[in-house]
């Protein structure tokens, strides 16, 4: 039986279909994002609480990173490297939105 995460994290890598990255998200510190997520939930011990996946480009570039996090559809925007702990505390730990984030 496959375990499923209680959250999944998306967070937008500029991907175009052909598999090259470029974009606003990317040049933005999409790579830093991600990183200090996973070791987020490496400090917390949540890892296998939380999946996180890069995706393609959303088309909303003035609004990047963007990050999107399910179950709930919250997503939010112009996402930095130093926003990180905020969210993994707030909304993925005490289940609080990150209001000053949101799209």
């Amino acid at each position: 039986m496959i375990l499923k995460p209680k959250f999944h994290i998306f967070v937008c890598a500029s991907s175009r279909l052909t598999g090259e990255q470029k974009g606003m998200c990317m040049t933005k510190g999409t790579v830093r994002i991600v990183n200090e997520f996973i070791s987020e939930f490496q400090e917390r011990e949540i890892e296998d609480d939380v999946m996180i996946t890069t995706m393609g480009c959303l088309g909303i570039c003035g609004k990047g990173p963007v990050v999107i996090i399910y179950p709930e559809g919250i997503w939010y925007g112009k996402v930095t490297p130093d926003d990180v702990e905020e969210i993994v505390e707030s909304h993925i730990e005490k289940g609080k939105v990150v209001e000053r984030l949101l799209i």
